[in-house]
């Protein structure tokens, strides 16, 4: 690594900071509102982005950082079993295609915010609910973490803020700075902010890989040699394991760490509060389902994207964390102008997605903690007042996470975040397109869930940590390693179709369901349910 400040690299990277900090605050002006006090305006943009904003802000928000500087460092360290990222974003779409139009619907006729929100109105529990938002604050915080581990991956390659014996507080400086400014327009612009940052972000993006995938590969003679270097190098025995360090093509013993992973991945991506939030942001119910078939086009960028990794091993990069692997291959290849120019892409790439995680994770908190427990009466002005200060609690808890952990451990934290988050699938999808499941159902197959998970995954070691060690574990009744995630949501399936059965047989109180069947295929302008259908009453 080099060990001085590149200056050309650390001026273009400020520039573009600077200019995406203007437009996060300049964003509170953009389709500014008549009444800003609300979670609607703050925490939604006002649920009014078009086709073209919502993919941008899609695509700002799923494809960050975390995909920018994690999943070629997993290649980089591993070799294909890295690749999973690809496939399950391929999954993902046919999948929500299938259920977000009708969760926007639902959400647009009766003004829910988050998912807990239709959580407690499908099925009348604000036990469920209360589980479905703790769950979600937990999942994305360390999701926010992993954004600000690509900040600081990019400062430490720029040389900026010394070495390790320095001081701790001048070490950080550049990451607390970017923070405060993060959290600064996040608090004054809401959701408008990383909506508009997002068009500088993916145009950035799609310029540094574009660049990359040629210009690299020219320089290292072209692919044939970088797979060949890269095959060799993986090939190599792992001292710590006694085994090869990882493999050029996924071999047959990771076949089911490999697909369980991807699948697992692909059914929690959208149960996370950011992907939610920035879908309920959309105008219209046809928003939604253009976006499903737009979006795929992130997948082609994230398969050259991952190719990274192993351009990384046949340049020689060595780093001792791999989180710092393509940000130093960037500092190696590039001229140090354009090297600037990647890194503001990595470090916008996880500005977006931080700003919208940390608003979803307040809405969370305001919707269905503070307003269901708290203060029942809070007007739409207190709502949003408590929001912006848990965004801001938000975000300074991430950050304490990352000043404290050992950044090679982030992105095992954030798989963990995934386990978590796969739990509240029955509740969410399964509410959607049916009312069969018992509520006390739900909230046990969430808690088996939960607990086989999260047990799960802490006595997973590895060569590096005793606990948190890795996604994956041996598949109980099969044998054979798979992601803790997609285990522990069979298990949580399990237990609530068995219970649902026991309870509706024992006629068990059901909850009321507020919502009709045609709430889920509602569009925008059509008349809302509140004031012209009657009361509702207990589902059958």
């Amino acid at each position: 690594m080099n060990s001085g400040v590149n200056g050309i690299a650390l001026a273009v990277f400020i520039f573009f900071f600077a200019v995406v900090t203007g437009m996060g605050f300049l964003a509170a002006r953009w389709r500014k509102a008549e009444n800003a006090n609300s979670l609607d305006e703050w925490g939604l943009g006002g649920r009014s982005f078009g086709t073209w904003v919502t993919w941008f802000l899609l695509g700002g928000d799923l494809y960050t950082a975390y995909t920018f500087v994690a999943v070629p460092a997993a290649i980089y360290a591993a070799g294909a079993a890295g690749f999973f990222a690809v496939p399950y974003t391929i999954l993902v779409y046919p999948l929500i295609f299938t259920f977000l139009p009708r969760l926007w619907s639902v959400s647009h006729r009766h003004g829910y915010v988050t998912t807990s929100d239709f959580v407690r109105g499908r099925f009348g529990s604000k036990g469920l609910s209360l589980a479905v938002a703790v769950t979600g604050i937990l999942a994305t915080m360390p999701y926010i973490a992993l954004q600000l581990v690509g900040i600081q991956s990019v400062l430490d390659v720029m040389g900026i803020g010394g070495g390790e014996s320095t001081h701790w507080f001048i070490k950080d400086l550049p990451l607390l700075i970017a923070f405060a400014v993060l959290a600064a327009y996040t608090y004054s612009s809401g959701l408008r902010a990383p909506a508009l940052i997002a068009f500088v972000k993916d145009t950035l993006i799609y310029i540094v890989i574009a660049v990359a995938i040629i210009y690299i590969p020219m320089k290292l003679g072209g692919f044939d040699d970088i797979f060949a270097k890269a095959g060799d190098a993986l090939s190599q025995t792992n001292p710590a394991t006694g085994k090869p360090k990882g493999e050029l093509t996924s071999g047959p013993n990771n076949q089911w760490a490999y697909a369980t992973l991807a699948l697992g991945s692909a059914l929690a991506l959208f149960m996370y509060p950011h992907s939610i939030t920035a879908t309920l942001s959309s105008r219209s119910r046809n928003v939604i389902r253009r976006n499903t078939t737009i979006l795929p086009l992130y997948s082609l960028m994230l398969g050259l994207l991952a190719l990274l990794g192993f351009m990384a091993i046949a340049a020689g990069v060595k780093v001792e964390n791999g989180q710092l692997a393509i940000p130093q291959l960037f500092e190696n290849m590039f001229p140090a102008w354009f090297a600037g120019v990647a890194f503001a892409a990595i470090g916008i790439g996880a500005l977006v997605p931080a700003a919208i995680m940390s608003i979803a994770a307040a809405n969370l908190f305001t919707r269905n903690i503070y307003k269901d427990f708290i203060r029942p009466n809070a007007t739409p002005a207190q709502e949003t007042k408590v929001s912006k200060v848990v965004s801001l609690l938000v975000k300074g808890g991430a950050l304490v996470f990352v000043l404290g952990m050992d950044k090679t451990v982030a992105i095992n934290f954030q798989l963990l975040g995934g386990i978590w988050i796969l739990q509240t699938f029955p509740a969410l999808v399964g509410g959607l397109f049916t009312r069969w499941f018992h509520r006390w159902a739900l909230l046990a197959g969430w808690a088996a869930g939960m607990l086989y998970g999260t047990i799960t995954a802490y006595n997973v070691s590895s060569p590096l940590q005793k606990h948190f060690g890795g996604p994956a574990d041996i598949i109980p009744g099969i044998g054979q390693m798979g992601y803790i995630a997609l285990t522990a949501f069979v298990i949580n399936a399990v237990v609530t179709v068995v219970l649902t059965f026991v309870l509706r047989a024992v006629k068990a109180p059901d909850g009321v369901d507020e919502t009709r069947p045609e709430d889920y295929t509602a569009d925008a302008g059509d008349p809302g349910v509140k004031e012209e259908l009657p009361a509702p009453t207990a589902a059958p």
